[in-house]
This record gives structure tokens, C-alpha cells and sequence, in this order.
């Protein structure tokens, strides 16, 4: 199973960039990640819409007013995907500053919120990524997350 961090935006702050690189080589040789920028909401919609057309993708849309979980949580769930084996790939939506068009939060099979704070939306691409992350050490069990 593949993960996709799909994003409106192109990373322009250094840091936010190296950041998510990082983690991104983290999953080497033991996750498949692809980090994918769009330009615009209009791109973002035709490469959903790619993504989504072998019926087998799963779409998590980041939102405000989605579900809060636990790392922890999040690895369960994940892994509950994998076990299934309905899914060839999850993809996470992060829109760009305005958030996700209401099309794609509604046609999401989940929305996840990142909590109630406010989050520019480069530094929610970095959590998103961290979190990810953090999700295959608790499935993979190794030694990253700490309760």
C-alpha cells in the first residue's frame, strides 16, 4: 500500500521543506510515501480524480471540523486499512491557504483534523508528514513514538 501526501502549494520556506524530505527518507525501504504538489484547487481535482479512478484509493481530507485522534489511533487505523486489503493507497489532502474546496471534504472517506489549533497549511504538510511517520514506528514497532 502506498501513502500519498497530496498538497495545494509548493513549499517555498527552506526548513518546511527539509523537514518533510527528512521524514520522507525515513520511509524508505519500509513504506511507500509520495509527496505530490498542485498548484491550484483545479489541478488538485484532476489528480484526486486520477488517483480515486481505480476505485481502490482511500481519501483522507485534512479539515478543520474532522475527526481528532491520537497518534496511536491513527497507526490503528492505518494498519486496519493495510489488514483489510481493500485499499492500494491512502491519500491525505492538505489544501492550500482558503483550506479544501467543499467537494473534496464531502467526497472524502474521512476528514482529519490535526486539532483546534490554526495551522498554516506548509506547517500542517510537515505534521501530516511527521505523523505519518510516527504511525508506521508504532505499526512497525520501533522504538520513535513514546507514550
Amino acid at each position: 500500500m502506498k501513502w500519498i501526501v497530496l498538497a495545494v502549494g509548493k513549499l517555498r520556506e527552506a526548513w518546511v521543506a527539509e523537514g518533510c524530505e527528512e521524514y520522507a527518507k525515513r520511509f524508505r525501504g519500509k513504506q511507500a510515501l509520495e509527496l505530490v504538489e498542485v498548484k491550484d484547487d483545479a489541478e488538485l481535482a484532476r489528480k484526486l480524480a486520477a488517483l480515486r479512478s481505480g476505485g481502490r484509493a482511500r481519501v483522507w481530507a485534512l479539515d478543520e471540523r474532522g475527526e481528532q485522534v491520537t497518534s496511536e489511533e491513527l497507526a490503528k487505523r492505518l494498519g486496519e486499512i493495510a489488514d483489510a486489503g481493500e485499499a492500494t493507497s491512502i491519500v491525505f489532502v492538505i489544501g492550500g491557504a482558503d483550506g479544501l474546496p467543499p467537494e473534496v471534504v464531502r467526497g472524502a472517506d474521512r476528514r482529519w483534523s490535526l486539532g483546534k489549533l490554526t495551522l498554516p497549511h506548509r506547517i500542517a504538510r510537515l505534521v501530516v508528514v511527521e505523523q505519518l511517520y510516527r504511525a508506521l514506528s508504532l505499526l512497525r514497532r520501533e522504538p520513535y513514538h513514546r507514550p
